[in-house]
């Protein structure tokens, strides 16, 4: 018989184990875990078809037989980390029957495996309930500026300096806009994003938070209401900075990768409702040439400026701070936020 656990009361020296499929661990699950599968993408298909369209116990059958030529590896990874690991957490989608039968042959095996009460399924549930408390409370310091004027750098320095931050662009693995995913591969998906930006916001060492001016959307991501919200409310301080240092930081994250120029002239085709035909083409051209920071240059001024100018002008700002060096710049605001938050709290006491 397999003991189980709920997400809410681990603890200790534990390990996730995510027995679903690939694609199901790719497409979300709880951060931290590893994926052994006990099924393949495309077993799992096929035996969800014929349970659907024939039979539960023809499905069982095929279940049953694609673990069990699985069954000695299986065991061998599971025993590696029951080594290094006080528990095994196991979870499926529900808590049904893949981590319920794993879990009572491995117990059998006198490996120390737990089933997740509820599975998958159950931490969600978990992280709709927890998310808008772990909310509640957060004063944002909300960095709003142009594109390329180093606000994500700033993030980065800021966190190594030991501040809290929230970085929604990394949790959304996508930069905001239309060439946001230039370098980066696919967006995560939504309930990957609410999982990691709970645990940002649970791991705070305080309730102020730097954050990145977002709208509303990320790509396909949408940033819950209840923390855009308390983004808006927030405190917030304008990041300015000359075009050409803006377009050499631009051009140093968009061209890291392997395949970025490529992902560029696909990209571009995507701004074709706020660009001309002529100017896509006159850009695409330019890209084959490496003329880089002249493209980064022209899109910034006709483009992306612009449309940030509109979100830019809605807020009061409490600090305005020009960047000419991102590591000067983070001590700075490191130094700001240390006053403020002081000079804030002389206000509470006071009143």
């Amino acid at each position: 018989m397999f003991r189980t656990v709920d997400y809410r009361d681990l603890n200790g020296n534990y390990v996730l184990i995510d027995v679903r499929s690939p694609g199901e661990y790719k497409e979300a699950t709880i951060p931290g875990a590893v994926n052994i599968p006990l099924f393949d993408d495309e077993e799992r298909k096929n035996i969800g078809t014929v349970y659907v369209n024939e039979s539960t116990e023809k499905a069982k059958k095929l279940g049953v037989e694609a673990v069990s030529r699985k069954l000695p590896k299986l065991y061998e990874e599971m025993a590696e980390l029951d080594k290094k690991y006080d528990k095994l957490i196991l979870f499926c989608a529900r808590g049904g029957m893949r981590s319920s039968s794993i879990c009572s042959l491995l117990g059998t095996l006198g490996v120390s495996a737990y089933k997740l009460s509820g599975g998958y399924k159950g931490y969600r549930c978990f992280i709709n309930e927890e998310l808008p408390k772990v909310n509640e409370g957060v004063k944002y310091i909300v960095l709003r500026g142009k594109t390329g004027t180093g606000k994500t750098e700033l993030l980065k320095c800021l966190k190594e300096k030991g501040m809290n931050i929230l970085d929604l662009e990394e949790a959304a693995n996508h930069r905001g806009s239309l060439l946001g995913s230039v370098g980066l591969g696919n967006t995560r998906s939504q309930k990957q994003f609410e999982s990691i930006i709970y645990g940002e916001l649970k791991n705070r060492k305080s309730d102020y938070v730097f954050v990145e001016g977002e709208s509303r959307k990320i790509g396909n991501i949408i940033i819950p209401e209840y923390i855009f919200n308390s983004m808006v409310n927030g405190t917030h301080v304008l990041i300015e900075a000359d075009l050409a240092f803006r377009a050499k930081l631009i051009l140093k994250e968009y061209l890291s990768s392997e395949n970025a120029v490529e992902d560029i002239l696909e990209s571009l085709e995507l701004l074709g409702k706020h660009i001309s035909q002529e100017n896509i083409e006159k850009y695409t051209e330019l890209v084959r040439k490496g003329e880089y920071q002249k493209v980064a240059e022209e899109l910034m001024v006709k483009y992306y400026d612009p449309l940030y100018l509109n979100g830019i002008s809605k807020y009061q700002y409490s600090l305005k701070h020009k960047v000419e060096d991102v590591e000067k710049s983070c001590e700075f605001l490191r130094l700001w936020v240390e006053e403020y938050i002081h000079n804030k709290n002389q206000q509470n006491s006071s009143s």
